[in-house]
């Protein structure tokens, strides 16, 4: 498993840097949907296409509607969503759902992981890519890597408890067996302000 790792640089671009330093791509994606902020420099090591622009923004969008209806049912505002590239598919959409069916496990990439993989027909969603709102927590980085999820898209980062660029790192982990491409800051802007917006409230 290669040892990558997701970095801000001073321009605001997200840069996705390998310790191996290969295949660097440049997506030219602003870390804001409006078209603001710097270039989204990528790694890709699977030799495929990069995304379209446009396309990315728009599933970040969706996923985006999915946290704010998220926070209009009192849950925490994050927005998931698992995309089949090779047909365009949005395979599940979901937002967190901790509190209204008392499971601490059912974050929205996890609901959108399996409810994907039943549309898909397999325990596998190899090819597939998954868009939130929020960098993924441990676990459900850990679920992205075992659902073999092809790429990994999110919004904001998430210092106290993301598990992709933050704590645990899981994709850089020896135990982990399939990392998924990383592209983060998408719509980074617009995703913390709903989570800002969301605790805000509640003070």
């Amino acid at each position: 498993v290669s040892s990558e790792q997701l970095h801000i640089d001073s321009q605001g671009a997200a840069i996705l840097r390998s310790k191996r330093r290969r295949n660097t791509r440049r997506l030219s994606c602003g870390r804001s949907l409006d078209g603001g902020g710097g270039p989204l420099h990528v790694a890709s090591r699977h030799g495929v296409g990069e995304p379209r622009v446009s396309e990315v923004t728009s599933y970040m969008e969706l996923a985006l509607t999915q946290a704010a209806e998220a926070a209009l049912r009192e849950e925490v505002p994050v927005g998931a969503l698992v995309v089949d590239p090779s047909t365009g598919q949005v395979l599940a959409a979901a937002g967190n759902r901790t509190e209204e069916l008392a499971d601490a496990t059912a974050h929205a990439e996890m609901l959108a992981l399996r409810e994907a993989a039943k549309a898909h027909g397999g325990a596998r969603l190899s090819g597939c890519d998954l868009y939130v709102t929020l960098e993924p927590c441990p676990m459900c980085a850990q679920a992205a890597s075992l659902f073999r999820i092809r790429r990994l898209y999110f919004g904001a980062a998430d210092p106290k408890g993301g598990g992709v660029e933050h704590g645990p790192r899981i994709f850089t982990q020896p135990t982990c067996h399939h990392a998924p491409e990383v592209y983060g800051g998408i719509g980074e802007a617009e995703a913390a302000d709903v989570l800002k917006s969301f605790f805000r409230a509640r003070r």
